[in-house]
């Protein structure tokens, strides 16, 4: 049985509401506060350093074969030895840092996701492709197959820096957009209340 995204919500009840968030309005009971002009959120994870750490340690052992290595067995291992130490030491600098912590951004035409302190990967939804926004409050990588920046044909796409409460977009492809951000509420309610003030124009 595969795993699913969702994993822990709770179903839809008659009024068409999860985990208390009424389908198209605002949490019950939550806070009836107007809805930001742009809306800002992050999530990090401070377990990224040290993989990070890994990653240094072999880019610097690679570094110290090239500079101080004595070794008589030959050329070629030498290099192999260097290249391999360097690749796996850059290879894991960039899949951590990247994703130490994710930048999350709703203003009136798209969500917008960056991720690490370059801003790389980047993904820009705009939101006439979305068709809704759940939360979900339990969201672990095992869901995706890992860390990072994740993708499942039979799911969709996801950035995951951490274990826990997550935005789930809905697409107009059927496919879906999850990614892992502090107080996901507050996005679901942002998201549906631009899709609301979007739909009397898109119908006019």
């Amino acid at each position: 049985m595969r795993d699913h995204p969702h994993e822990g919500a709770a179903a839809p009840d008659e009024h068409g509401s999860t985990d208390g968030v009424p389908a198209g309005g605002r949490p019950a009971g939550g806070s009836h506060a107007e809805i930001p002009e742009v809306w800002h959120g992050r999530a990090s994870n401070r377990v990224q350093w040290l993989l990070a750490g890994v990653g240094a340690a072999c880019l610097a052992l690679g570094i110290d074969l090239a500079v101080n290595s004595t070794w008589t067995s030959g050329l070629a291992p030498l290099v192999m030895a260097v290249v391999g130490c360097v690749a796996a030491g850059l290879l894991v600098l960039f899949g951590t840092l990247a994703f130490v912590h994710v930048a999350v951004r709703v203003d009136a035409d798209a969500l917008e996701v960056r991720c690490g302190h370059i801003g790389v990967p980047r993904r820009r939804i705009p939101l006439d492709t979305v068709v809704g926004a759940d939360f979900a409050p339990r969201v672990t990588p095992r869901h995706w197959g890992g860390w990072g920046y994740r993708w499942r044909p039979e799911q969709g796409t996801a950035v995951v820096v951490r274990r826990g409460e997550a935005m789930v977009l809905r697409l107009g492809d059927g496919r879906t957009f999850t990614v892992t951000v502090d107080d996901a509420e507050g996005a679901v309610r942002c998201v549906r209340e631009r899709l609301r003030l979007r739909r009397p124009a898109s119908t006019a």
